[in-house]
Protein backbone atom coordinates (compact mmCIF):
# COMPACT_ATOMS: atom_id res chain seq x y z
CA UNK A 1 0.00 0.00 0.00
CA UNK A 2 2.85 2.38 0.83
CA UNK A 3 4.42 1.70 -2.55
CA UNK A 4 1.18 2.62 -4.34
CA UNK A 5 0.85 5.85 -2.38
CA UNK A 6 4.46 6.74 -3.10
CA UNK A 7 3.97 6.04 -6.80
CA UNK A 8 0.81 8.19 -6.90
CA UNK A 9 2.58 11.02 -5.07
CA UNK A 10 5.51 10.91 -7.49
CA UNK A 11 3.17 10.87 -10.49
CA UNK A 12 1.29 13.91 -9.19
CA UNK A 13 4.55 15.72 -8.53
CA UNK A 14 5.74 15.01 -12.07
CA UNK A 15 2.49 16.32 -13.51
CA UNK A 16 2.63 19.50 -11.45
CA UNK A 17 6.12 20.40 -12.70
CA UNK A 18 5.39 19.56 -16.35
CA UNK A 19 6.45 22.44 -18.56
CA UNK A 20 4.42 24.06 -21.29
CA UNK A 21 6.88 23.65 -24.18
CA UNK A 22 5.82 25.25 -27.47
CA UNK A 23 7.34 25.77 -30.90
CA UNK A 24 7.07 28.80 -33.17
CA UNK A 25 8.37 29.41 -36.71
CA UNK A 26 9.45 32.96 -37.55
CA UNK A 27 10.72 34.70 -40.69
CA UNK A 28 13.38 37.40 -40.50
CA UNK A 29 13.71 40.80 -42.11
CA UNK A 30 16.36 41.49 -43.35
CA UNK A 31 16.55 37.94 -44.71
CA UNK A 32 19.31 35.65 -43.52
CA UNK A 33 21.77 35.24 -46.38
CA UNK A 34 24.82 33.51 -44.89
CA UNK A 35 26.00 31.33 -42.05
CA UNK A 36 27.13 34.48 -40.25
CA UNK A 37 23.50 35.59 -40.01
CA UNK A 38 22.55 32.19 -38.64
CA UNK A 39 25.32 32.31 -36.04
CA UNK A 40 24.34 35.83 -34.97
CA UNK A 41 20.75 34.77 -34.39
CA UNK A 42 21.65 31.55 -32.62
CA UNK A 43 24.30 33.19 -30.42
CA UNK A 44 22.07 36.03 -29.22
CA UNK A 45 18.57 34.56 -29.11
CA UNK A 46 19.63 31.46 -27.16
CA UNK A 47 20.16 33.69 -24.13
CA UNK A 48 16.56 34.93 -24.11
CA UNK A 49 14.74 33.51 -21.10
CA UNK A 50 12.86 30.27 -21.76
CA UNK A 51 14.47 29.37 -25.10
CA UNK A 52 15.09 25.62 -25.34
CA UNK A 53 16.22 25.12 -28.96
CA UNK A 54 16.80 27.17 -32.12
CA UNK A 55 17.00 25.92 -35.69
CA UNK A 56 17.61 28.16 -38.69
CA UNK A 57 16.89 27.50 -42.36
CA UNK A 58 18.61 29.74 -44.91
CA UNK A 59 16.61 28.35 -47.84
CA UNK A 60 13.23 29.20 -46.31
CA UNK A 61 14.54 32.19 -44.31
CA UNK A 62 12.91 30.77 -41.18
CA UNK A 63 13.90 30.37 -37.55
CA UNK A 64 12.21 27.60 -35.56
CA UNK A 65 12.29 28.16 -31.82
CA UNK A 66 11.27 25.74 -29.07
CA UNK A 67 10.48 27.64 -25.88
CA UNK A 68 8.98 27.26 -22.42
CA UNK A 69 5.67 29.16 -22.51
CA UNK A 70 5.74 29.49 -18.72
CA UNK A 71 8.89 31.65 -18.97
CA UNK A 72 8.46 33.58 -22.22
CA UNK A 73 6.06 34.35 -25.06
CA UNK A 74 6.27 34.91 -28.80
CA UNK A 75 6.07 38.67 -28.19
CA UNK A 76 9.12 38.55 -25.90
CA UNK A 77 11.03 36.47 -28.45
CA UNK A 78 10.21 39.04 -31.13
CA UNK A 79 11.53 41.78 -28.81
CA UNK A 80 14.75 39.76 -28.46
CA UNK A 81 15.21 39.83 -32.24
CA UNK A 82 14.79 43.61 -32.23
CA UNK A 83 17.86 43.85 -29.96
CA UNK A 84 19.97 42.44 -32.82
CA UNK A 85 18.28 44.56 -35.52
CA UNK A 86 16.01 41.88 -36.97
CA UNK A 87 12.30 42.28 -37.53
CA UNK A 88 10.50 38.93 -37.36
CA UNK A 89 6.99 37.79 -38.13
CA UNK A 90 5.32 34.64 -36.93
CA UNK A 91 4.72 32.09 -39.68
CA UNK A 92 3.05 29.46 -37.53
CA UNK A 93 2.86 28.02 -34.06
CA UNK A 94 3.50 24.28 -34.01
CA UNK A 95 1.34 22.18 -31.67
CA UNK A 96 3.25 20.50 -28.83
CA UNK A 97 2.99 16.98 -30.25
CA UNK A 98 4.56 18.09 -33.56
CA UNK A 99 7.57 19.84 -32.05
CA UNK A 100 10.82 19.94 -33.96
CA UNK A 101 13.41 17.44 -32.69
Amino acid sequence: MRTKLLFIALALAAISVAKDIKTVVLTTNPPMHCTGCEKKIMNYIRFEKGIKDIKTNLDDNTVTIVYDADKTSVEKIIQGFKKIDYEVTEVKAVPSEEQVK
